[in-house]
């Protein structure tokens, strides 16, 4: 069976859980922004956490199926509708062959996700369905979809777990436009005034609209940079420094003005001084979150950490008992 794009949306891709073992190589993991839920999504039709989606930014396509399918709508919070007619999110829905996919406005966070049993079967490129659109692998043509795509959609598997219909309020995630974003310390915090390392962490900052797979850009107080004589490789600005790796969830200040979050399709390496590094339990949370979203960011400890990413765990379990 497959989907039929009758209109893209503003920016859908085809994502899973990234590709690893190439960041090495200068090659980003990618995948979906908000991994809890497009997970969320695969549970609900029946497949493995591995399956492909349609992560879908601000406004979603119009699709059309080619056969019967079950498919779910998770994500940020945007009316459903099928053939025209209203249908729930965070639940398992049954399309007819012919029936028609289409969203209203969404209402909050930037993405959402639509999962169908099976999964979008494109081909594997380097062991990931993701599309990395700066690379142009994986996905469709490593691109965007575009209005006439037609998607192949694997063969429906036996459901392993027991059918699920929909999923428990208490697991869905929220959409505030306020937010703790927890972050560990360095590599380089060190190069930051006093001032400017209080505002970092003690100061809020706002979405900007200028936000997307590569990074995120915040608005705020700024946080400079020491004054010192730059070593050689490096650029002339406080900020610069000689090439270096990126952690994934690194922020960065350039100028020492607007600190960048860097997420799954970022660059591995490069000349900026990393501040801080976002903690892997809370990356899902760019994806909900829209421009104007306040944010501050909160310093923990490598114990912090791994306990977060231990009760994260813990949460996606519950998804799939």
């Amino acid at each position: 069976m497959s989907l039929e794009i009758i209109t893209p949306g503003l920016a859908t891709t085809v994502q899973d859980r990234g590709r690893f073992g190439y960041y090495r190589f200068g090659i980003p993991q990618g995948g979906a922004m908000d991994q809890y839920s497009a997970a969320i999504g695969n549970r609900l039709v029946g497949n493995t956490p591995e399956e492909a989606v349609l992560e879908c930014t601000y406004l979603g396509p119009k699709l059309v199926t080619d056969a019967d399918a079950v498919i779910a709508v998770t994500g940020a919070p945007v009316d459903v509708l099928v053939n025209g007619e209203p249908a729930p999110q965070h639940e398992r829905l049954e399309l007819r062959a012919g029936d028609e996919l289409s969203f209203g406005v969404i209402r909050g966070g930037a993405k959402f996700f639509i999962a169908i049993a099976g999964g979008i079967d494109v081909p594997l490129a380097l062991g990931s369905r993701s599309t990395y659109p700066i690379g142009r692998i994986g996905g469709v043509d490593g691109r965007a979809l575009a209005a006439g795509d037609v998607l192949p959609v694997g063969a429906r598997a036996e459901e392993a777990l027991p059918r699920v219909e929909r999923i428990s309020d208490d697991l869905l995630p929220s959409y505030d436009q306020q937010v703790e974003v927890r972050v560990m310390l360095g590599l380089y915090d060190h190069k930051l005034t006093d001032a400017g390392l209080r505002n970092l962490i003690e100061a809020e900052w706002t979405l900007t609209p200028v936000a997307d797979r590569m990074g995120l850009r915040f608005d705020g107080p700024g946080a400079a940079w020491k004054e010192e004589a730059q070593p050689f490789g490096a650029g002339q600005d406080p900020s610069n420094i000689t090439d270096a790796g990126y952690p994934v969830g690194s922020i960065q200040i350039p100028g020492g003005t607007q600190p960048i979050v860097l997420h799954y399709d970022a660059v591995s390496g490069g000349g900026y001084a990393q501040a801080a590094t976002v903690i892997s339990a809370d990356m899902d949370l760019f994806a909900r979150m829209s421009p104007g979203a306040r944010v501050r960011f909160v310093p923990v400890t490598m114990e912090e950490a791994l306990a977060a990413r231990a009760e994260r765990r813990a949460r996606l379990a519950r998804v799939w008992s």
